[in-house]
């Protein structure tokens, strides 16, 4: 069965198409107006072996805040809807990643239950057009619509670009492993019987 979905997300702020495949090969199609984000959802894409499709026209003669957070409610609830009734997942993931002299840290629980935990300071209010405190608002706003437990903490770094592509790569590997199938698994991995 095809674990992808596609959500269409029209407010007076955002209008919307995403498009996620969690089995895919890394393809990504991204028209966010903001060039850093998308460079992000590259990463996030390729480094996770998902494809994804974005397409947004948001009102970025305010600023890039409700673009990327609406961009984030729509990846939480395609990621959401693409796992189903999540019979067979391993369901934890987890990641310490390193760029050059940065080094994130990424777990992932997908058991149901949204909970957010964010550690990253920057030196900069924004990198490349993207104001660098909305990768608190787009990962807080993944985890609460994908109803999963997100921790992410940037451990030590200097270069705020290195820090947002560890974290957005960090998350990539830790979902890949967390909605990876594990033909031993009988319903779901849970003492309770239910995700």
């Amino acid at each position: 069965m095809a674990r992808t979905a596609t959500v269409i997300r029209t407010t007076r702020e955002t209008q919307i198409t995403l498009t996620l495949n969690l089995d895919g090969t890394g393809k990504a199609d991204l028209h966010t107006g903001i060039g850093f984000f998308d460079h992000m959802l590259d990463g996030f894409a390729r480094h996770g072996l998902f494809d994804l499709a974005v397409d947004c026209h948001g009102d970025l003669e305010v600023d890039c805040h409700h673009t990327i957070e609406d961009i984030g409610i729509a990846l939480g609830t395609a990621l959401r809807q693409a796992l189903g009734d999540k019979a067979g997942l391993v369901r934890y993931g987890s990641c310490l990643l390193p760029m050059d002299e940065t080094l994130a840290l990424c777990a992932v629980d997908l058991g149901g239950r949204p909970y957010f935990v964010y550690d990253a300071q920057f030196s900069a209010p924004a990198c490349g057009g993207m104001d660098t405190q909305m990768a608190r608002e787009f990962f807080y706003a993944i985890s609460y619509a994908a109803m999963i437990n997100l921790h992410l903490k940037v451990l030590y770094g200097e270069n705020d670009h290195h820090k947002l592509e560890a974290m957005f790569k960090a998350f990539a590997k830790a979902l890949d492993a967390a909605t990876r199938t594990d033909a031993r698994i009988e319903g779901v991995l849970s003492t309770k019987g239910t995700l």
